[in-house]
């Protein structure tokens, strides 16, 4: 097997982490300049539906949000930077070992330790775009008391969910890498492990999880829910009830998800969502996100995750024995926990160039929904509601083709609609 030395670690590193952080800086700049270059003239399949007015503000929204996200990205490098090279995963470790002495707690007190810092660290940026950033452009509802109790929630759920997790994958760990039988094999039970917590979190939190967070009440608006039942009934598909959740406690966009597994699955219409749209705007969105289910999208996402989890656990297990791996990014101690706090730090800078994959990949998904929509409702429907969302959202109706191509998970604007009318067209004919 191909042994490293820390200098080669140490260039790799460098090289990515140069590339990734340019890059994405690169993308958010032409992605600006596109946006301030169209500012001034709204796009002609939408200068009958938006006005000027909105198209200038979706603009200046989209700016303020890159410049914003310029900004996170060099705090997240100089954050990178520090934790590794730095020694700031040192200093953790020093203070994890000076608090606890059990191995194992020791492993899970360190990765919390990290957790906590850097939860900590992101607070001013978080509070900046909620309370500056959103509420400039009228999108935050959220009180000050609201984003506390938020914080504080989740550091909870992080204790009570992540810390036993984090036990049992370094109990597995320490047991499977002790024995001369075993030792080769610790990353398939740790990806089983994983697997089916995944499985029991995404059934768990319709019903235990975010309503912790959120108010969910059952759709009363009888002719809506009568419409959305036959939809159901049309495409085979089941559910556990349809809900309304108070999306405008935090914010004034406006969405609707699916959640949970199997027949415990939920329908989740944003509060925001329904105040603007018609009875058949609303059939027109849940028949394309039906759509995903028709296509088996959710459980193809679902399996690649999972395939992708176990290939990046095997390389976490090629990486975990060579002192070079821990040495070369400026870490003094070799242990099972540090090398998944390490590994999974440095991880998104080797995986920035394939995001443009899941990009694709998501976007020809999209286009899939809104074929199955166009069937089982109206393409005129459709084209309708996204455009409001378009408008209410302050979404940018033009994009960068590169931005677009790493980041955007849905189709632009344009090509969208285009695509819908098409279908709409050939339908009538």
């Amino acid at each position: 097997m191909f042994a490293l030395t820390p200098p080669v670690v140490y260039v790799i590193f460098l090289l990515f982490f140069v590339c990734s952080t340019c890059g994405q800086l690169y993308l958010s700049l032409r992605q600006s300049k596109v946006i301030l270059a169209h500012r001034n003239q709204i796009p002609p399949a939408f200068a009958d539906s938006i006005s000027l007015t909105e198209h200038q503000k979706a603009a200046d929204y989209t700016l303020a949000k890159q410049r914003f996200a310029r900004y996170q990205i060099l705090f997240q490098a100089v954050l990178l930077w520090i934790f590794t090279l730095g020694g700031g995963l040192n200093v953790l470790s020093g203070i994890a070992q000076l608090w606890v002495h059990h191995g194992i707690l020791q492993g899970v007190v360190l990765i919390g330790l990290f957790a906590l810092v850097n939860m900590i660290l992101g607070w001013p940026l978080a509070w900046y775009r909620c309370f500056r950033l959103e509420a400039r452009f009228g999108f935050n509802h959220m009180t000050l008391k609201t984003f506390i109790t938020d914080q504080i929630k989740g550091i909870l759920l992080a204790v009570i969910i992540g810390f036993p997790l984090l036990y049992i994958i370094l109990a597995i760990m320490q047991f499977m890498l002790a024995s001369n039988h075993l030792n080769h094999f610790w990353w398939l039970a740790v990806w089983l492990v994983w697997v089916i917590f995944s499985l029991l979190l995404m059934w768990a939190f319709p019903k235990w999880i975010a309503p912790l967070f959120n108010k969910f009440i059952p759709l009363s608006d009888k002719e809506l829910r009568v419409r959305i039942e036959q939809l159901l009934q049309r495409t085979g598909f089941h559910s556990n009830g349809i809900f309304i959740m108070d999306g405008s406690k935090r914010s004034g966009h406006g969405n609707a998800y699916f959640t949970g597994l199997g027949r415990h699955k939920r329908i989740v219409f944003f509060d925001t969502l329904l105040k603007d749209m018609s009875p058949a705007q609303i059939e027109a969105i849940l028949a394309h996100e039906l759509g995903h289910f028709a296509h088996k999208h959710v459980f193809k996402q679902m399996l690649l995750t999972f395939v992708l989890g176990l290939i990046t656990l095997a390389v976490l297990a090629w990486l975990l024995p060579q002192p070079a791996f821990y040495w070369g990014l400026g870490v003094h101690q070799m242990s099972d926990a540090m090398a998944i706090l390490l590994f999974f730090m440095v991880l998104p800078v080797f995986t920035f160039p394939f995001s443009i994959l899941s990009s694709v990949m998501s976007r020809k998904n999209e286009f899939e929904a809104d074929r199955f929509a166009a069937r089982h409702a109206h393409a005129s429907d459709l084209i309708q509601a996204l455009t409001k969302l378009y408008r209410t959202n302050a979404s940018s109706l033009v994009t960068d083709k590169w931005y677009s191509r790493f980041y955007d998970s849905h189709p632009g604007a344009h090509e969208r609609i285009a695509a819908l009318q098409h279908l709409q067209a050939t339908k009538h004919d």
